[in-house]
């Protein structure tokens, strides 16, 4: 028996509750499932002549249920006749003008007089498998009375009663199988189709319209999904390093509050003429009103009031300067413990980092170890976090030496109780650079020192000569184009709203299309912006401004997706990751609550579920834990109350890196394994 549709209350396969059903109406229809009218007086006796007439039945190939032969589509379930989709397909159906009936008899056609809607619910399948209820709306035609009694000839007269169809809402379960097993449309040449005249225009557009569906088994309108080997970049994309251009590297300044980082790039950016006299002497002056005269190189930074009254950097402040073998996009993170969310947004970008330690007394031991010892402090905290940014290379910029008489002993003891905890955190010690400085007596920063307590015992690299040894990581302009949003800001030349961040893969140019996520909106790009500069193309690692046409600004925003409109990167909210519990007071527990961070976003969650310890090697261990504690590796799923977009880590590093945070402090890092339900737009 083929898998049935039903059209009233859910029904058994046996069809019991159908034989209750129908004794309901054994007084108001006869075998085809119409209303017993009356024929007029004329017609009865002719009536009478065929009432002993064996009925030309048809069984529907869905529910199996017998229907009369002037019927179109099944009284049951509503499946069209397979000769009469037959014929609509081939374009078969021809009228004769003068009768009004079809050359090929045997089936009457659908009155376009009294029709009806009857709403449905069709059943799809959603990203875990899960049936999936929509509504949707099939329209039948009442066949007239009338015209049933004018092919008297083949009708019946007996008095078994058919249920009513109701007009109510009632559950039918639709797959794209199910669909495909109602068209498939199989050879009856016996078949024929009447139509009357007053029909030919209906049953033309109806033909036209199967015509056009071209259904074919196993292939209901579902677009084969594109695969990312399927991507061919076009040649633009895959130019060489334009001649004489700088290539672009992104350096994130990280370290403890007060440790002088918006100071250190203020000072560079000065040093290297990226901030005029005019402007400098205009921060100097009002550093000094406000008492906060060693604030001025930081200003260059800081540039909103409330930043420069609290004195701490607030969000991530993003400057431009060039060295040698480099421009360079300094991205300055702020230190303070409450706005670390905004440090890991910015962050994110970064190829390289320098970590700020300040040297004082006090001031060191506080940023490993927090205020009194108890916590730890943002040395470690944004350690571990660029770590897990992907970060491999370091400078470590070991500040205000000049407060500890540039102490060589000093530095040491930094250098080994740092260097074990960068150890831990996987960052190879070919891969760290040491410099001492100051940036306040400007000692070591362009150029060597020359206060002579500095330089009787260190004769090393320069803070700029350690920019200039670092190494470019791979850019992959060969995947299509994702661009994670960091934030809408204004266009200084323009005054339009773009889109800004760092391309991690593939390349765009003025004109190109593009899917603006989480919103799935097509548009078009109109400018492209480079430090206020407009360039006609971007690839791979560079950081832009991106000014689209043809989308709402208000559309557009931070933690979005600029993609490839043919390859769209998921949004989903149920994921699964391979974490490191970090150094945590209060285990983790299924149902425990969670700040959810990946890429620009941050989002609340839940632990749904703890899956397996991992061992050294990375072996699940075979039975689940009931809670973690901390330096444990395990596979857990979380679920997020609001979708994000994200991609599983094999696919797309930046966008399956994660970062769960609690009371303030970052709790664990991990990667996106596996999304397990995508959300359905």
């Amino acid at each position: 028996m083929p898998r049935k549709v039903v059209s009233g209350p859910d029904y058994d396969d046996d069809y019991a509750d159908y034989e209750d059903y129908e004794d309901d109406y054994d007084d108001d229809y006869d075998e085809t499932g119409h209303a017993d009218v009356k024929p007029p007086v004329k017609e009865k006796e002719s009536l009478k002549n065929s009432s002993n007439a064996v009925p030309v039945l048809w069984k529907c190939s869905m529910c199996t249920f017998d229907n009369h032969e002037t019927m179109v589509y099944c009284e049951m379930c509503g499946v069209f006749r397979e000769s009469f989709v037959k014929s609509g397909k081939d374009g078969s159906i021809k009228v004769d003008s003068v009768n009004g009936i079809s050359n090929n008899s045997g089936t009457s056609a659908l009155s376009n007089s009294d029709s009806t809607k009857m709403p449905a619910k069709t059943s799809t399948t959603n990203f875990d498998g899960d049936s999936e209820r929509k509504y949707a709306s099939t329209s039948h035609d009442k066949v007239n009375s009338a015209q049933l009694a004018s092919v008297g000839s083949s009708s019946s007269t007996g008095k078994k009663k058919q249920p009513i169809i109701s007009d109510k809402d009632v559950p039918v379960e639709r797959t794209p199988q199910l669909i495909a097993d109602h068209f498939q449309l199989k050879e009856d040449q016996g078949s024929r189709v009447s139509c009357s005249a007053q029909n030919k225009g209906s049953m033309e557009t109806l033909s036209s319209d199967i015509s056009e569906l071209s259904i074919e088994r196993h292939n209901v309108n579902v677009a084969p999904p594109y695969l990312p080997e399927e991507y061919k970049p076009e040649g633009w994309m895959l130019a060489d390093q334009e001649s004489g251009v700088l290539s672009q590297l992104n350096l994130a300044i990280v370290g403890h509050v007060d440790s002088g980082k918006s100071t250190l790039s203020g000072r560079l950016l000065h040093l290297l003429g990226k901030i005029s006299k005019r402007d400098m002497h205009k921060n100097e002056k009002e550093a000094k009103e406000k008492g906060k005269g060693s604030f001025a190189y930081a200003w260059a930074m800081d540039e909103s009031t409330e930043e420069r009254a609290r004195g701490v950097t607030m969000t991530v402040a993003v400057a431009y300067l060039e060295t040698k073998k480099y421009r360079v996009v300094l991205l300055d993170s702020p230190g303070h413990k409450d706005f670390v969310p905004n440090m890991i947004s910015g962050a994110t970008q970064a190829d390289a980092a320098i970590l700020v330690v300040d040297a004082s007394t006090g001031s060191f031991e506080s940023g490993m170890d927090g205020d009194g010892g108890k916590n730890v402090g943002q040395t470690k905290e944004h350690a571990q976090l660029i770590r897990s940014f992907g970060v491999e290379q370091l400078i470590v910029a070991v500040n205000k030496m000049d407060a500890i008489g540039y102490s060589k002993d000093r530095l040491e003891f930094i250098k080994v109780q740092l260097g074990s905890f960068l150890r831990s955190c996987n960052f190879r010690d070919s891969a760290v650079t040491w410099i001492p400085l100051s940036a306040v007596e400007n000692q070591n920063l362009i150029k060597s020192p020359s206060d002579a307590r500095f330089t009787s015992w260190y004769q090393g690299l320069c803070l700029l000569d350690a920019i200039d040894s670092l190494q470019l990581p791979s850019r992959d302009v060969s995947k299509p184009l994702i661009l994670p949003i960091c934030d809408v800001i204004k266009s200084q030349s323009t005054g339009q709203l773009a889109a800004f961040g760092k391309l991690e893969t593939g390349a765009i140019r003025n004109g190109s299309k593009v899917l603006v996520l989480p919103c799935e909106q097509v548009a078009t790009v109109k400018t492209i912006e480079r430090d206020s500069s407009s360039c006609s193309t971007a690839r791979a690692g560079d950081n832009v401004a991106v000014i689209l046409q043809g989308i709402d600004g208000n559309r557009i925003i931070p933690g979005g997706i600029l993609c490839h409109p043919g390859f769209p990167v998921p949004v989903a909210n149920y994921l699964e990751l391979k974490i490191r519990v970090l150094d945590i007071t209060i285990p983790i527990l299924v149902g425990y609550q969670v700040e959810f961070h990946i890429h620009h976003v941050k989002e609340a969650a839940r632990v749904t579920k703890i899956v397996a310890l991992l061992d050294k090697t990375g072996k699940p261990s075979k039975t689940a834990p009931r809670f973690l504690k901390s330096k444990q590796n395990a596979v857990v799923q979380v679920t997020l109350d609001q979708a994000v977009c994200v991609e599983e880590f094999s696919k797309c590093r930046a966008l399956g890196r994660a970062f769960l945070r609690s009371s303030g402090s970052t709790i664990a890092v991990g990667i996106v394994t596996k999304i397990m339900r995508q959300d359905q737009h």
